[in-house]
């Protein structure tokens, strides 16, 4: 082995500094950009329940496509994943159902349904972090 391919095997690789310097760089970006996403996690969760009302109603449609009706406030959401039993009873129901299941709402609670809703023919809503009914719920009929 000659003394040129010592010298260029001996300065493959990185140093003690140089990783250093990375490793305060990302730190620098993470105290920067951490901070910005974890102020956000209220919009992440109402852009969630946005999307899975959307959602919803897409499913519901096509149930009420497919049996001519939307499933009654007893039958609820859950007449999406799996075929009522309680009258009316729908007649096209689809083998595989809607949806696989139904989801909780970013609070981990269930949406609640009205069919007729006060809104429209149906309403799909959250009542949102606080629980209760109030002017923070995110429904169908808010959706922009």
């Amino acid at each position: 082995m000659n003394l040129r391919s010592k010298q260029i095997s001996r300065q493959s690789g990185f140093t003690l500094i140089e990783i250093m310097v990375v490793i305060v760089i990302l730190g620098i970006l993470a105290a920067v950009v951490v901070p910005n996403i974890m102020s956000r996690p209220d919009e992440a969760r109402i852009a969630k329940a946005k999307q899975d009302i959307r959602a919803l109603s897409t499913a519901l449609d096509l149930y009420k496509l497919d049996n001519y009706a939307y499933p009654t406030t007893d039958q609820g959401i859950e007449a999406l994943a799996t075929k009522p039993t309680s009258p009316p009873e729908p007649k096209h129901y689809r083998e595989e159902g809607y949806l696989k299941k139904v989801p909780l709402d970013p609070w981990q609670n269930p949406y609640q349904y009205l069919s007729p809703g006060e809104h429209g023919a149906v309403d799909i809503y959250s009542l949102g972090p606080d629980q209760t009914p109030s002017d923070d719920d995110i429904g169908n009929w808010n959706l922009k």
